[in-house]
């Protein structure tokens, strides 16, 4: 049987269990004992939003695959990096999802902004026709890079999230462009930064009160994806022990990467290998029920997650954070700095306060979509994934 096609049944009682190891293991910023917490380790991967390959839902652009499987891995990679960006944004990254408990109305919100329907935000549908965009036809593959600009764009659509993403280009993130982003709804003084709350207000069936909130906020909360790539043609081990501390950052959103048509979600590491969701799952679409209720089992990995040597990833990948106010910046770039200094650890990516001089397009990374310059964003990242400058020792 085709690993692509498998059932989620089939599969679930094929992993490994977490090794027993004194290595702490460490997801997503939190750090835990197998020998004392493994359970909290499970519900933890289990409470991650996890996005597979689908078969059977309403074709893509009314013409197109009614399935992903084969092409679709990478997108649903994004979907699940993007997704626990938004579960940290309405739900917290204390919150646990456990099977048969009734969860709260933002739980459902975040989900259905990824089913497989056109009018769902991040949907495959969308994903998919925005990549049009990026010069990826609809059912070929993506990259990192590809899927992180796509999700950029579908985000300026999300009003109830309200959302500053913001893609570090060239391996350099730049604080100065980052809080000009994120700070960019007040840049006018007096009344005009403040719009009556009064008037009419469209949020697309989500709740309507976060996105009133946000607006009386000074700082949006930032999605920061970093393409990066890290070797030629297998990782450098020079940076292993910096993607590791990523990992260790309460800010961390996972990485997303992986070999050509085999990408992953990774989610965190235990000793010399790396933990991650697996999409390679063909799992039938999901409807509604008759009392209009989404069954979302088959949205969380009920298995141990899968495992692998951290020496075979593939260099080519894209690392997320999530600072949902400025002081969680200002702490992650404090925690950037400080990983300077770890002896062993060479920087993935440089941190800078402005922009450097050798940048070519000053204003291009920060183009709103309603700007008149978008035919130039489009053309700037029109370039393939593997177009990244490569880092050296």
């Amino acid at each position: 049987m085709d690993a692509a096609t498998l059932t989620y049944d089939t599969l679930r009682f094929e992993y490994e269990d977490f090794p027993e190891t004194k290595e702490p293991v460490w997801i997503l910023g939190r750090k835990y004992s197998v020998f004392t917490e493994k359970e909290e380790i499970l519900l933890d991967v289990t409470s991650r939003l996890w996005f597979t390959y689908r078969k059977n839902f309403p074709a893509i652009g009314g013409t197109g695959p009614t399935s992903d499987t084969g092409w679709g891995c990478m997108l649903r990679c994004g979907q699940m990096i993007f997704a626990q960006a938004l579960v940290c944004r309405h739900l917290g990254r204390d919150w646990r999802w456990i099977k048969g408990k009734r969860q709260m109305d933002n739980y459902f919100s975040v989900l259905n902004a990824f089913i497989d329907k056109k009018d769902s935000y991040y949907s495959i549908h969308q994903i998919a026709q925005m990549g049009v965009g990026e010069g990826k036809s609809i059912g070929q593959w993506y990259g990192p890079n590809t899927v992180a600009q796509v999700l950029k764009k579908l985000a300026t659509f999300d009003t109830w999230s309200s959302l500053a993403v913001h893609i570090a280009m060239d391996n350099t993130v730049v604080m100065e462009e980052i809080r000009r982003l994120c700070q960019s709804n007040f840049s006018c003084a007096g009344a005009a930064a403040f719009p009556a709350v009064e008037s009419d207000l469209l949020y697309n069936g989500y709740p309507e009160e976060a996105g009133v909130r946000d607006r009386l906020s000074l700082w949006k909360p930032l999605v920061l994806l970093i393409p990066l790539r890290l070797g030629l043609t297998e990782i450098n081990e020079a940076y292993i022990e910096t993607l590791k501390h990523c990992f260790m950052m309460p800010q961390s959103l996972g990485v997303i990467g992986g070999k050509p048509n085999s990408a992953h979600y990774f989610i965190g590491y235990v000793g010399e290998e790396l933990i991650y969701l697996d999409p390679h799952t063909t799992q039938p679409a999901v409807e509604p029920n008759e009392s209009g209720c989404l069954p979302d089992e088959s949205f969380h990995c009920q298995h141990p997650p899968c495992r692998m040597s951290i020496a075979e990833l593939d260099p080519s990948i894209a690392v997320g954070f999530f600072c949902n106010t400025e002081e969680d910046f200002n702490d992650w770039c404090q925690q950037i700095k400080k990983l300077c200094l770890v002896r062993g650890a060479l920087p993935m990516f440089e941190l800078v306060e402005r922009q450097p001089s050798h940048f070519s397009n000053p204003d291009v990374l920060n183009l709103t979509p309603d700007s008149s310059d978008a035919d130039r964003l489009e053309r700037f990242f029109d370039s393939e994934d593997e177009d990244f400058e490569i880092l050296s020792l």
